[in-house]
């Protein structure tokens, strides 16, 4: 059993090294926590609870700024903020904001700058740099891009839902994940942005092009252009259950195979630029990011073969260790933060980099098969 004196032990161990603990009395740091994980500069605030051996805490982040916030297992990157709630199994790379009373489930990824408001819900979603999520929001397994700056995002408006569970079946089913821009023209931040109206919803698996705007009080059921302001009338309706026909597998399986061709794109991406160019400090965040990706793709292959299984299909076979083409990027060179040198990237480059990622994304979806 912990005791007060071994809680108080080793939060002095980390005041000792720099780190600012605003309440000893309220704050909590579980005894599988590695302190050396936890870097010079973090800030504590009353009702802090940090957990989990895999949990890495950079300069300058802040947990708990607004209220009772639980860091579990999660890698919080330089001066990225937790402000309350509880944030399990997840990374927030530099400037990542979480708000209050939110919900940060495993295998959720926010780039840098990437924030969700008060009250929101996260699993297995990754939000590209910038990407900006309001409040009162479910937003569950999506990847969402777009925008070039805090200024210039991708936002999903308060009151959205992503309807991530469908019915039919024996069980129903979650192979349901949306793609919201994508990751090839996404990770270089010189596309155009997103707008998911508020109050409104997408029924997943979606696809939503850059540029799109999506009005508020609807809930999105078809696939969303690029550069489109995108409204669905309703109609009322009654159908038996019984009568219903089953699903076409097709379209589904088709936008499933192209969400885990965007994360193996994105998992290159990380291994073979993110990685290379990440100092010390960047590392722990950059390894977790990737493991996160790496359970976001089993994730994604699980639901998939379960869907396909309840109407009697055979699963399919996607090759998600596909051989990649060569990184052709200047990973050794430019300024080391890496949205300055995503910036400071030459057009050719930017070119050849979106070509890269998306003859990945080609290879994954053409080696698909049927088991």
């Amino acid at each position: 059993m912990t005791t007060r004196s071994d809680t108080d032990e080793r939060l002095a161990q980390l005041a000792a090294s720099g780190v600012v603990i605003r309440d000893p009395r309220t704050t909590y740091v579980a005894p599988d926590v590695d302190l050396a994980r936890i870097r010079p500069g973090v800030v504590l605030h009353p009702g802090a609870r940090v957990e989990g051996a895999r949990t890495y805490l950079g300069e300058g982040a802040e947990i708990g700024r607004s209220g009772p916030a639980v860091v579990r297992d999660a890698a919080i990157g330089p001066g990225a903020r937790v402000d309350g709630g509880c944030v399990e199994g997840s990374v927030l790379l530099d400037g990542a904001i979480v708000g209050p009373s939110s919900h940060v489930r495993p295998a959720s990824l926010l780039e840098e700058q990437a924030s969700i408001a008060h009250a929101t819900g996260l699993k297995h979603t990754i939000l590209l740099a910038f990407v900006t999520v309001g409040s009162v929001v479910n937003f569950c397994d999506v990847l969402m891009a777009g925008g070039t700056s805090r200024k210039d995002h991708s936002e999903v408006g308060s009151g959205f839902i992503h309807f991530n569970f469908t019915p039919w079946g024996e069980h129903g089913d979650k192979a349901t994940p949306s793609l919201v821009g994508d990751v090839p023209h996404g990770v270089f931040l010189r596309s155009r942005r997103i707008f998911l109206g508020g109050a409104g919803g997408l029924v997943g698996p979606g696809q939503v092009g850059y540029g799109a705007v999506t009005g508020a009080g609807q809930v999105v059921r078809r696939p969303v252009a690029p550069d489109t302001l995108h409204i669905e009338g309703t109609r009322s309706r009654s159908v038996a259950l019984a009568d219903r026909p089953p699903p076409d597998l097709g379209p589904k399986t088709e936008r499933n195979v192209v969400y885990v061709a965007n994360l193996v794109a994105l998992r290159a991406f990380y291994r073979d630029v993110r990685r290379r160019r990440a100092d010390e400090a960047q590392r722990p965040l950059i390894d977790a990011a990737i493991d996160v990706l790496d359970a976001a793709i089993e994730e994604r292959r699980r639901r998939l073969d379960a869907f396909l299984a309840s109407w009697d299909a055979p699963p399919v076979e996607i090759d998600t260790d596909v051989e990649c083409p060569p990184c052709p990027l200047p990973v050794d060179t430019g300024p080391a933060a890496h949205v300055d040198w995503v910036r400071a990237l030459a057009p050719d480059a930017v070119e050849a980099g979106v070509a890269w990622l998306t003859a990945i994304v080609e290879r994954v979806t053409s080696s698909v098969g049927r088991r």
